[in-house]
Parts: structure tokens; C-alpha cells; sequence
């Protein structure tokens, strides 16, 4: 069995609100339901969620919302993983064995079912790993434009190569993680801390379905893209 799960508190201070602020006339929330219902893998999707309001509005696009989450795994510093096993264990509780949790992020709305589904594809195809994320290749380099300022004070390239990158080109291929779906084997909720302990691979979506909304302006962005006109 492969379980979907939305993870979403009512509490949000980069933008308040914003699960249930409406994009493209929805609650942001709805998109990620009505992708993951579309879902070809799926068996189950339910809403992991602190808040009645955020529950009901789940509810009218056609998620479960079994439970309330317990308010110890809803604080801004909560981690997700405990949050995972817990909807996992509630499930499992009623008799159903999961075999994959699949999260998806409602922060990124322009993901389509295909990326969810390409990622959970990836997972099954390979039992030697643990964790799938989705990733698109990002404008910056560790190798090449990034630095960070180490104890002596000075800046430094992120990842040093014996002889230095002057070409983005030249420079190996990075991912920047997106949250648009995790795929998790069971097992390895309990035989790891974090997904960075597992074995992962990164299941490529393009960028600009891959916006994630922390702030005001990426909200304005994602809006502003879905407003242009269809080129096809």
C-alpha cells in the first residue's frame, strides 16, 4: 500500500494563512489534493493537520483527515519525520500495511501528478533505496558560485576541486531539493533519524513547476506565472 500524506499546520509566519489562501481561485491546499487524487500509485491520501479549519476545507476536495495531529508535532520546530510516523502508525492502527509514505508539499502548487508519480515510479524500480525526492537542477554551483565564510573569516568556494571550475558547464551536476514529493520506505522511518542518513536518489522535475512558496513574493511569482497566457 502506498500512502499519501499532506502535511499542513495552521500556523505559518513567513506567509499567515497560507494553506488556505486562494491561488488561482483554491485554497493552496487544494491543488496539492486534487494532484495526489489524480495519482496512478496512491491508495490513500490523508491530511495531517493541527487545525478544524484547515481539515474541513481538505475534506471538501476529497482527503481523509483521520485525525487531528497531536499539538507536540505541530510547533515551528517540529520535524517532519515524527509527523511521518505517526500518520503511518494511525493508518497501519485500522490494519492496513503501508509499504511507501508519499508526501507532497502544498507549498508547491505548479507540481503536477507526473512529477509525484515519476518519483514514486523511481522508488518501486530501485528496492536498494530509501528515499526519493524530487530536485531540478538550480542557477547556482557549489562548484562554481557559491561560497560560504569558514572560521578564518575568508570566503570560499563551497566544494573545492583540485583544479578550480571556470565554466558552469564544467562544474558536476547539482539538485536543489524541492518538496513537491518525498517517497519514503517504511523501514526506513525507523531505521534512520532524517531522510540524509538513507540511501536517496533525486527524481528530476523542472524548475518552474518546482517554485516553492516561503514568502510573500513567491506567492505573488507562482500567481503571476499562472495568469501569462497558454503558449501551447
Amino acid at each position: 500500500m502506498i500512502l499519501g500524506t499532506i502535511c499542513c499546520r495552521g500556523g505559518s509566519k513567513g506567509v499567515p494563512g497560507k494553506n488556505l489562501r486562494l491561488l488561482d481561485g483554491i485554497p493552496l491546499i487544494g491543488h496539492t489534493i486534487l494532484q495526489a487524487k489524480s495519482s496512478n500509485f496512491i491508495d490513500r491520501l490523508i491530511v495531517s493537520t493541527d487545525s478544524i479549519e484547515i481539515a474541513e476545507v481538505a475534506r471538501s476536495f476529497g482527503a481523509e483527515t483521520p485525525f487531528l495531529r497531536p499539538a507536540d508535532l505541530a510547533q515551528d520546530t517540529s520535524s517532519k519525520w515524527p509527523v511521518f510516523i505517526h500518520a503511518l502508525e494511525f493508518i497501519e492502527s485500522q490494519g492496513q500495511n503501508v509499504e511507501y509514505l508519499v508526501d507532497m508539499d502544498v507549498t508547491v502548487p505548479l507540481k503536477q501528478t507526473i512529477d509525484i508519480d515519476t518519483a514514486i515510479e523511481l522508488a518501486k524500480s530501485r528496492p536498494d533505496v530509501d528515499v526519493v525526492i524530487t530536485g531540478y537542477e538550480p542557477e547556482r554551483n557549489p562548484y562554481f558560485n557559491m561560497m560560504e565564510i569558514l572560521e578564518d573569516g575568508y570566503a570560499h568556494i563551497v566544494k573545492k576541486t583540485p583544479k578550480p571550475i571556470v565554466r558552469r558547464q564544467d562544474a558536476p551536476k547539482v539538485y536543489s531539493l524541492s518538496p513537491a514529493a518525498y517517497v519514503i520506505k517504511k523501514t526506513s522511518l525507523y531505521q534512520f533519524e532524517h531522510w540524509s542518513k538513507a540511501n536517496c536518489l533525486i527524481s528530476p522535475m523542472p524548475r518552474e513547476r518546482a517554485i516553492d512558496i516561503d514568502t510573500h513574493l513567491d506567492f505573488q511569482l507562482i500567481e503571476f506565472i499562472l495568469n501569462q497566457p497558454k503558449t501551447y
